[in-house]
């Protein structure tokens, strides 16, 4: 009898197992044939599941991000205020701290062998970024472009700061720092849709 595939969740193994060599190699040094033989599968098993690297690297930044968002959100439902949640984030952050800067090495260096104009309208960057802005209007309890577009920048921020081996950046105290920015903030622009 002929072995039943869950092609679904064959797909998310592989992906799962991919992000470590897009992280050694780079995005644009790692080839697809090098993909198969560190996940051990044939070429043609990958390319049945993934047409073409690029493809397969946008699928595994979107399993990365569902994930993330998963773990980074799971506690916000018991939390009742931003300033619990901005240091829920930050202890999120610091905890993850070596996956978050190979991730964000890793996304830089995508971007840097892409069309950059034509690359930023695609899809699958507009869906990206919408699912995270998603997020962070949860994370503030209010709909606020400029702000979301803020707690963003500063994400990165923190991760690239760390990235570079500052060492007075503390992730945990400057997420604290923006939940107090963010609630002031909030209440002295958004008081009267609250």
């Amino acid at each position: 009898m002929p072995k039943i595939v869950d092609h679904d969740l064959y797909r998310k193994e592989l992906l799962d197992k991919c992000f470590d060599l897009f992280a050694e190699k780079g995005y644009a040094s790692i080839t697809m044939r090098q993909i198969a033989q560190g996940l051990g599968v044939s070429t043609g098993t990958l390319y049945h599941y993934f047409p073409n690297k690029k493809t397969l690297f946008e699928h595994l930044v979107e399993n990365m991000m569902q994930r993330d968002i998963s773990i980074a959100t799971a506690d916000w439902k018991t939390l009742k205020t931003r300033q619990e949640r901005a240091e829920a984030l930050g202890n999120y952050l610091n905890n993850n701290l070596a996956y978050h800067i190979k991730h964000s090495y890793l996304m830089i260096d995508f971007s840097q062998h892409q069309d950059s104009e034509g690359y930023s309208n695609s899809d699958f960057w507009k869906r990206l970024c919408e699912r995270y802005k998603g997020v962070i209007y949860e994370f503030l309890g209010v709909e606020d472009i400029v702000l979301a577009d803020f707690v963003m920048c500063f994400v990165d921020g923190v991760i690239l700061e760390k990235a570079l081996g500052v060492d007075t950046v503390n992730v945990v105290e400057q997420c604290a720092l923006l939940g107090k920015m963010i609630t002031a903030y909030v209440e002295k622009y958004h008081s009267d849709k609250e």
